[in-house]
């Protein structure tokens, strides 16, 4: 038998971003919704994370618009000490499961529909009972999987390791009862720089780390994207016109990235060699300094087996041992995929508005939709900013905000959404509240943003034309 159910939406997936949008519709809709997902609870792949994972954005500016996370605090210890909060696995589960049970299912609008699996034409079945269910869609299907993050424990690493060799994904270090020798760190994302500063906090000795790297990584200082009033508006117009100047006087992009590391704007782990990727990943000045007393990293491209006495690598091989764990952080969380319309003919796709913002984009394309009369209009506010990976997808990340900045002036509908957002970022130095000084600073502010554009756009040529 199936059950018929009807409803505005259909949001497929209780991930982050499926939370985001849909509290955002709630607050600026009188819509239904019915949220579809296959975990036991809402929150997507931090459900499965590594435990010991934390946000790598401050908890200020993370979660839905209509809740906070966290408990407004300063970290007074540990690596980020100094720095807005920094939530965990444990704490954004049980944050997602308040949101749930707290506001969305009290609304009488929402309902929700765990351990379900989608099966397509908005039909769904529950993976433990295998009831079915048919919904009618009176407005559109949300599909929030579509950008969904991967973590190593959703799938088994890329690479053939022979019987027998000790290879664990991040999330079963916590459960080493007996230490190794030797710890091999595969893969320098995010995934990795947590696990290597996991066992460093432990204290296994750097000495004991080999940190496999296939590109170096430039890194965001966390202390940049501090929210107010942490990160003062000073320090925030004195970062901005600095990174600024770095672009404008650039004669290549390695020039570019050399000035942007001298000013702050981007970091690097080892000076001896200039990274090749960017993720968005952020670290404290105290996690950099930890990161680099690992002096064994090996930068001999990507694994390509592992043997009972070898690492196999695109460019060489190390000796490993059964008294070597390996930690294989190689999944890639956030990939480059083709980039389709967010609202297309009853379908809205979820993607990033905002390069490295995921939570941010969500909610803002649900006011987008509740605000906002046809698809045209909608994806023009919306374009779809894709994922960087490459260090020259940072000039097209810089880009992609400056057009943002561009698209959005002068629309008091979404200057005033902008302002009243909790999960909008500190990006640049606040709007003055006097209307003439406000006028001047705008005026200034795309100018500023529409030479930067040029002057990347001019580096990008070059760069494509050898």
């Amino acid at each position: 038998m199936v059950t018929k159910i009807d409803t505005d939406y259909l949001v497929i997936g209780a991930g982050a971003t499926a939370m985001a949008f849909v509290d955002t519709l709630l607050t600026e809709s009188d819509a239904t919704v019915v949220l579809v997902d296959r975990y036991h609870q809402p929150g997507g792949h931090w459900t499965v994370a590594y435990p010991y994972v934390r946000l790598h954005q401050p908890s200020a500016m993370y979660g839905v618009n209509s809740r906070p996370l966290g408990n407004d605090t300063i970290d007074q210890s540990g690596w980020n000490a100094g720095l807005y909060e920094l939530a965990s696995a444990s704490e954004i589960c049980s944050y997602f499961d308040q949101v749930m049970r707290q506001t969305f299912l009290p609304s009488g609008r929402v309902s929700y529909f765990p351990m379900a699996e989608y099966d397509g034409a908005g039909r769904f079945h529950l993976t433990t009972s295998g009831d079915e269910y048919q919904v009618t869609v009176r407005r559109k299907i949300v599909d929030t999987t579509y950008q969904g993050v991967t973590v190593p424990a959703m799938q088994p690493p890329e690479f053939p390791i022979a019987t027998g060799v000790p290879v664990v994904p991040p999330n079963e270090l916590p459960a080493i009862r007996e230490p190794y020798d030797q710890y091999v760190i595969v893969g320098a994302g995010k995934t990795g720089i947590d696990a290597c500063l996991w066992l460093l906090e432990q204290g296994v000795a750097p000495a004991r780390l080999t940190w496999i790297m296939p590109r170096a990584p430039w890194l965001i200082d966390r202390d940049t994207v501090q929210p107010l009033p942490l990160r003062r508006a000073e320090d925030i117009a004195r970062d901005y016109a600095a990174k600024h100047e770095a672009i404008m006087r650039a004669e290549s992009i390695p020039d570019l990235f050399n000035r942007l590391n001298a000013v702050g704007a981007l970091l690097r782990i080892s000076s001896d060699e200039r990274p090749t990727a960017f993720r968005c990943a952020t670290v404290s000045q105290t996690e950099l300094e930890q990161l680099r007393k690992i002096e064994h990293v090996v930068r001999l491209g990507r694994v390509k087996r592992i043997t009972e006495t070898d690492i196999e690598l695109d460019g060489g091989t190390l000796p490993t041992s059964h008294r070597t764990l390996h930690v294989d952080c190689t999944a890639d969380a956030a990939k480059q995929l083709p980039i389709v319309p967010i609202f297309q003919d009853g379908l809205i796709t979820l993607q990033s508005v905002r390069v490295c913002q995921p939570v941010f984009s969500a909610a803002l394309i649900a006011h987008v939709e509740a605000a906002y009369p046809n698809d045209t209009v909608k994806n023009e506010l919306c374009p779809v900013t894709p994922n960087p990976k490459t260090d020259i997808d940072w000039l097209r990340f810089a880009l992609s905000g400056n057009l943002e900045q561009l698209r959005w002036s002068g629309n008091d509908d979404i200057g005033t959404w902008l302002h009243t957002s909790r999960l909008q970022p500190n990006i640049a130095p606040p709007i003055p509240d006097d209307p003439a000084e406000r006028a001047t600073f705008e005026q200034q502010a795309l100018a500023m943003a529409r030479e930067q554009n040029a002057k990347l756009e001019e580096l990008l040529y070059a760069h494509d034309a050898l």
